[in-house]
């Protein structure tokens, strides 16, 4: 039996060291972030909502970028549109201010969360 307990200790060992390393990559942020692209793909005054990443970015004045969940707070619906100051979800008519993703219509009565990116050069990153 000293044998098995020692053959089971050396595998669950193992077995243990080989999990430590992949439970360290997944999940997390890396500290890079992801790239979302180029500040010139945010017009000023308005926005693009990045519909893989599930966030908007907007551009309230010049070279002030600001980022939001993409989920619309109502009913869960992604947003689809930055126009005329608002971001606009359509399935039932929320729309919410690019500045501070505060509620503009409703239904929705709570604010899109904000995101966090950085802005580097002419590159966003998701953070």
């Amino acid at each position: 039996m000293t044998e098995g307990a020692t053959r089971r200790t050396v595998l669950a060992t193992g077995a243990a060291a080989l999990v430590a390393p992949v439970a360290a990559c997944g999940g997390g942020s890396s500290g890079t972030g992801e790239d979302l692209g180029s500040t010139s793909d945010v017009p000023e005054g308005g926005g693009k909502v990045f519909k893989e990443q599930k966030v908007v970015v907007t551009q309230p004045k010049k070279d002030d970028f600001k980022a939001f969940s993409a989920i619309c707070t109502h009913e869960g619906c992604t947003v689809n549109v930055v126009a005329n100051g608002t971001i606009d979800c359509p399935c039932h008519g929320s729309k919410f201010h690019i500045a501070d993703g505060s509620v503009a219509h409703g239904p929705a009565t709570r604010p899109l969360p904000t995101k966090s990116i950085k802005v580097e050069k002419n590159s966003i990153r998701l953070t």
